[in-house]
């Protein structure tokens, strides 16, 4: 059976380039935006922010390519403690890239990586040496002015409350409410008020640039905090198509881990953690809105690497 299409309008040449032309404009507003957010919350001294803006710096991912800027926003980082940024520090001073290249002051902070937990920096100590001399990057000294203070008030909720709310507005993310509760139950055991050491905050445990990333205004206000959550998990689900090992690997350990490692990153807490949802949610493959972002680039390799 043929469908019949005359009644459908004719467009003329520029009303066609005109609505490709709003199409783009659409799919590019959220990079500028995202960029946008992690520039403002760097700029309030948000250690996991200046990483990721960092590492779309060094990439060139939605941003014009920027070594220097890229160091900066490391060394301020790993100034802050985050012994990611310790890590990549360490590698940078290892090759030269816009710096000196010198081993020793690589293998000192490779170590303090290490240190603090870093899963990869331990890997890496077989390779490299205690780092003995040279001189520590300048920025690793500088002094740091505490953030400002945000007043939040906390909000009194119980689990019943947080079960009807994940009912109602997870099918509005497109996200099974089956998933979110396991999530929840996960990372914060349905506390509204959770802070974790890493300064994760509320029921779906969102770190400052990922909550301001998604517009969540008060991470313990239950609503605002599930509805930031599950417009990130909307938002990695269409970035690894549907995958759910992915997609939790990511929202524990971030989607660029999950790129670098081509899968699950080899760190204890992301494997435990996955374990754990995965556990007692079986469904491997999730529906997922293909509009919201084009599919991880990494996707292919990871499925190869699998």
């Amino acid at each position: 059976m043929q469908t019949r299409i005359s009644h459908l309008p004719m467009f003329s040449p520029r009303w066609i380039a005109l609505l490709v032309a709003l199409g783009s404009a659409a799919a590019f507003a959220q990079p500028v935006a995202e960029i946008a957010a992690l520039e403002a919350a760097a700029r309030r001294g948000d250690a996991g922010a200046m990483v990721t803006l960092a590492s779309k710096l060094e990439r060139g991912e939605n941003v014009e390519r920027d070594f220097i800027r890229s160091n900066e926003l490391y060394c301020k980082a790993a100034a802050r403690g985050d012994a990611e940024a310790l890590l990549k520090l360490g590698l940078i001073y290892s090759i030269g890239r816009a710096v000196l290249a010198n081993e020793a002051v690589a293998a000192r902070l490779i170590n303090r990586a290490a240190e603090m937990g870093n899963e990869r920096a331990k890997e890496l100590l077989e390779y490299v040496g205690r780092g003995f001399g040279g001189a520590d990057p300048a920025c690793l000294h500088e002094k740091i002015e505490p953030p400002p203070v945000v007043e939040q008030t906390p909000i009194p909720v119980v689990r019943k409350d947080i079960e009807l709310l994940v009912q109602e507005w997870a099918p509005k993310y497109s996200v099974d409410p089956a998933l979110v509760l396991a999530l929840i139950s996960t990372e914060s055991g349905f506390n509204a008020n959770a802070v974790s050491p890493k300064n994760a905050q509320g029921l779906m445990q969102l770190i400052p640039a990922t909550a301001e990333r998604f517009g969540v205004k008060n991470a313990y206000n239950p609503v605002d905090n599930l509805k930031g959550g599950l417009a990130y998990l909307r938002w990695l689900m269409a970035y690894f198509k549907g995958e759910v090992a992915l997609v939790l690997a990511a929202y524990n350990a971030g989607e660029e881990a999950v790129e670098r490692h081509r899968g699950i990153p080899p760190y204890r807490e992301t494997i435990n953690y996955v374990k754990q949802i995965t556990s007692v949610y079986k469904k491997t493959i999730h529906p997922y809105v293909a509009e919201i972002v084009a599919p991880s680039p990494a996707l292919g390799r990871i499925k190869r690497a699998d």
